[in-house]
């Protein structure tokens, strides 16, 4: 299902680490639709960014959806803190340790929170179609996961294509498609002439002398 105009969810990782919540409330009044949270161990991705007190301080500033993405190696350890922070959305990998990443996303609904799945780069399109009644997002990486300021890799288009016809298939045309990695304006047309429907930047929004019409442009 292509929206009628893409989702634009800013990626605060660019942003003063000191002050987050202020950021993501700037971002907000700019026009952002959510704030998107890259969650790193430095175990999953050698990066190590910020926990839960974070989410839930962002979270009851902001009046938007926040969108955790879990980049950690043991995300049922980690997500009840996330849903009681307040995120409405949270997204785990299948490349994480979690031997049962069903019980992972069913307890992400039981906590009232909308579940998501991350593919990286090399993960399949094919395994949205064993998950596909527990999911309400599904995250299309369009770099390889651990540092911002990457360069879009292209190819990821087809998958977003070939993510959407089996969702489609499965009859759940409710299921949005998120792409994150060096989205732009180069680039969002494109995105979401492939299928999707929310698109995560970030330096390209909180690099920009203006976060405004950064995030405006993306709203194709």
């Amino acid at each position: 299902m292509v929206m009628n105009r893409a989702i634009v969810a800013p990626s605060i990782l660019g942003c003063d680490h000191g002050d987050l919540a202020s950021a993501s409330l700037e971002l907000e009044k700019n026009g952002a639709d959510w704030i998107h949270l890259d969650v790193m161990d430095g175990v999953f991705v050698p990066v190590l960014t910020f926990g839960a007190g974070v989410a839930r301080s962002i979270s009851s500033t902001v009046s938007i959806p926040v969108d955790a993405h879990l980049m950690v190696d043991r995300p049922a350890e980690l997500i009840d803190a996330f849903a009681k922070a307040g995120c409405r959305y949270i997204t785990v990998h299948p490349e994480s340790s979690e031997t049962h990443i069903h019980r992972v996303l069913g307890r992400i609904r039981e906590l009232g929170c909308s579940p998501g799945l991350a593919l990286n780069p090399a993960t399949p399109p094919e395994i949205v179609q064993w998950v596909a009644g527990l999911i309400d997002l599904v995250l299309i990486m369009t770099v390889n996961p651990g540092y911002g300021g990457q360069r879009h890799i292209s190819a990821m288009h087809e998958k977003i294509t070939s993510v959407r016809k089996i969702l489609d298939n499965a009859g759940r045309e409710d299921v949005l498609i998120s792409v994150d990695g060096g989205v732009d304006s180069s680039n969002a047309v494109k995105l979401v002439q492939a299928g999707a429907s929310v698109l995560v930047s970030g330096s390209y929004i909180t690099s920009s002398s203006n976060r405004g019409r950064a995030i405006s442009s993306l709203k194709v």
